[in-house]
């Protein structure tokens, strides 16, 4: 998953909105759907997939029509940063929307929730269900039904430069405090700084808090908990780091930054996902592919833990042509489409068949990320959770640029949860 802002809170339009869109239908599939039995018309489709993997997405996509002569895969490929409040605004206009729409996971409840998404419960868009993962199922629920289709699956890892780390005489770091002490050797040896830090996106801030043993908060009991002392002890890593030069980092632009610093040597470390794979690898650091090691993202004091993220498929609640959009989204989360995604990727199936296929189990990354998924903390499924990480951004920026002390970016965030969610304590 990518990168711009990954919790971006653009503001969301009135569901009622949203209710006319489905009444009226949207979008410009043009007319179409099951004639006399064979799908036809167009499916447009919203891929919000990186550079590095868009020209494979886009040629999967077009696959389907070989299938299905009669149907035109419109492709479309959307940056992730704009995705969100362009599906919005095209959903709650009533203009433009797509037929179908890669959204990440953290959008399925919201858009299911203004009444944007079509369920899929009893349609052809949901096949085999029970070959799904059953962690990559909880993402596409909301409210008893089924909106979404898991595409890909992911969690967040250690990237590093094997060859620096050998250089340095340091072992990979288990934890924070391991990489900060090692921080001075790795420099002084090979002249990078030790890890390149995701200041500007609050998802990569999840391992910090996790690491304390935090969460953002519990929903099941409808408690907020990222002002505990947990949270305030993940303020505390990230300015630690920063201040102390172990760590790099940017207000703006980290996914572009994080990459290219990775990839030119001039970090030993990141913490990244299985999507930038095939992006780093593509720097001059790792001519030598084998040089790029992954490992478990460093722990806190307390624990270790990274956040399940991943990409499903939903269908727009007033799509024109939703017979075929159903089977688009069949076949590009079917376990043959998944494979090839994995051979030319490296990412991860959401389907338990497809870690049987002998060239996705001998995957290397495969092998580390799929137990790390296994692992990976999963959010809360709230029509609000991807707006929980807008405040957490405003306040890693206060606090690394030290304009607010870790405690008072804890509290701000609490409150600011407290407000979102009314019926929080």
């Amino acid at each position: 998953m990518r990168r711009g802002i990954r919790g971006s809170t653009a503001t969301a339009l009135v569901a009622g909105l949203a209710l006319a869109a489905t009444a009226c239908g949207g979008g410009d599939s043009g007319s179409g759907g099951d004639s006399g039995g064979e799908l036809s018309g167009t499916v447009t489709f919203w891929d919000t997939s990186n550079d590095a993997e868009k020209a494979t997405y886009r040629k999967l996509a077009e696959g389907f029509q070989q299938e299905h002569p009669k149907v035109h895969v419109k492709y479309v490929n959307v940056p992730f940063g704009d995705a969100n409040a362009k599906f919005k605004n095209a959903a709650g206009g009533n203009s433009g929307a797509p037929d179908v729409m890669r959204t990440e996971v953290a959008w399925v409840a919201d858009f299911a929730n203004l009444g944007y998404l079509a369920p899929l419960d009893d349609t052809p868009a949901l096949d085999k269900t029970d070959d799904y993962l059953p962690q990559a199922v909880g993402s596409t629920k909301f409210k008893g039904k089924t909106y979404a289709a898991p595409q890909v699956i992911d969690t967040l890892g250690l990237f590093y430069n094997k060859k620096l780390l050998k250089d340095a005489g340091v072992e990979v770091p288990k934890t924070f405090d391991e990489l900060a002490k090692a921080a001075k050797k790795i420099k002084a040896k090979t002249g990078a700084t030790a890890l390149y830090l995701r200041g500007d996106d609050p998802y990569w801030f999840l391992p910090y808090l996790y690491g304390e043993g935090g969460d953002m908060v519990n929903a099941r009991d409808k408690v907020v908990e990222i002002d505990d002392g947990a949270g305030v002890r993940a303020f505390k890593t990230i300015k630690g780091l920063v201040d102390s030069k172990a760590a790099v980092t940017d207000a703006t632009d980290g996914q572009e930054n994080q990459l290219k610093a990775l990839k030119d040597g001039t970090v030993a470390m990141a913490v990244d996902g299985p999507w930038d794979i095939e992006g780093a690898r593509a720097g001059k650091a790792f001519k030598d592919k084998k040089n790029l090691g992954v490992a478990p993202v460093p722990g806190g004091s307390t624990a270790q833990g990274s956040p399940q993220g991943g990409w499903n498929l939903s269908v727009y609640a007033g799509s024109k042509n939703l017979q075929a959009s159903y089977a688009f989204v069949k076949y590009m989360s079917s376990a043959k489409v998944q494979q090839q995604t994995n051979e030319k990727l490296s990412l991860l199936p959401t389907r338990k068949s497809v870690y049987e296929v002998p060239a996705v189990k001998s995957n290397e990354m495969v092998q580390f990320f799929k137990p790390a998924v296994d692992g990976a903390v999963q959010r809360p499924w709230i029509a609000e959770g991807n707006s929980l990480f807008e405040p957490v951004k405003v306040q890693m920026n206060k606090v690394l640029t030290g304009a607010a002390s870790p405690e008072q970016a804890a509290k701000a965030t609490g409150d600011a949860y407290r407000k979102l969610l009314k019926d929080y304590k």
